[in-house]
């Protein structure tokens, strides 16, 4: 079955760096659009960054001009890189994928989202 496994969450001071990783593996056929969403503590999770299956971008504007998504359709990986970090980026960071994959004779199209990983930034 598909999966996706985030990497590269950690503990960094205020104005460092950090980049997530999301891996996704299963009988893949097509990933379309690719979001990392996060989530504070007693907060809703909320999308932060988001790249289409040709490479159109947005971002929230909490972090416009400091992350920056990709993705790498060989590897079926997609990228957050973080600089700039503040205390209030501190949350769990989720990946989001749009995935269709083999299912029997066929196909089928499903959300899938990664595990989670955490990032705190100390002030």
């Amino acid at each position: 079955q598909v999966q996706l496994v985030e990497f590269g969450g950690g503990l960094v001071q205020s104005g460092g760096s950090l980049r997530l990783s999301c891996a996704a593996s299963g009988p893949i056929r097509s990933i379309y659009t690719l979001e990392w969403y996060r989530q504070a503590p007693g907060t809703e999770r909320e999308p932060v960054a988001g790249i289409s299956r040709i490479g159109t971008t947005n971002y929230r504007d909490f972090v416009k001009g400091r992350f920056t998504i990709s993705r790498d359709d060989a590897k079926n990986t997609m990228y957050l890189q973080m600089n700039s970090l503040k205390p209030e980026d501190t949350a769990v960071y989720y990946c989001k994928a749009d995935i269709r994959y083999d299912l029997g004779l066929g196909s089928t199209r499903e959300d899938y989202w990664g595990q989670g990983t955490q990032v705190t930034v100390s002030s």
